[in-house]
């Protein structure tokens, strides 16, 4: 699996709790600027409605190449995910303050993914204290090596 792009922010800004495979509902060109790697996942986020999933705030360039039918860059995607999924994903983010967002982006089988998680928000001291926790780490393992 090649991935396309990852959300490296989403690490440091929530605890990651359950992950999800998703297939996405995409135009032609929308795929092709895929693969130029034209596409942001960074401020996205999924949001549930009438049973079913969408990406909102996912970014994807408009492809140069394209005629007059080119897609909208900014538009909702929806997302390919079994009812007992999305029934579970959209029950815990309502009720218990967690938020859905993508992962990262992959080729699987020629197909365009999404890896979704269930993520809590960290506060700034969690994320001061995973900072410092990596940095003890670092150093340990430098020290080691010498």
């Amino acid at each position: 699996m090649k991935d396309i792009i990852v959300n490296r922010k989403a690490y440091h800004d929530y605890f990651i709790e359950d992950k999800y495979e998703a297939g996405l509902v995409l135009l032609g060109t929308e795929i092709k600027s895929i693969r130029n790697g034209k596409v942001s996942i960074k401020e996205a986020y999924i949001s549930f409605k009438d049973s079913e999933a969408f990406v909102k705030g996912m970014t994807i360039s408009q492809y140069k190449e394209a005629t007059y039918n080119n897609h909208v860059e900014d538009r909702d995607r929806k997302l390919l995910l079994h009812k007992r999924e999305i029934n579970k994903l959209s029950g815990k983010c309502r009720l218990q303050g967690y938020t859905c967002i993508p992962l990262r982006m992959y080729f699987s089988d020629g197909k365009v993914k999404l890896e979704i998680a269930l993520a809590k928000g960290k506060t700034l001291y969690d994320k001061r204290d995973a900072d410092r926790k990596r940095t003890m780490d670092r150093q340990a393992k430098q020290s080691l090596r010498r």
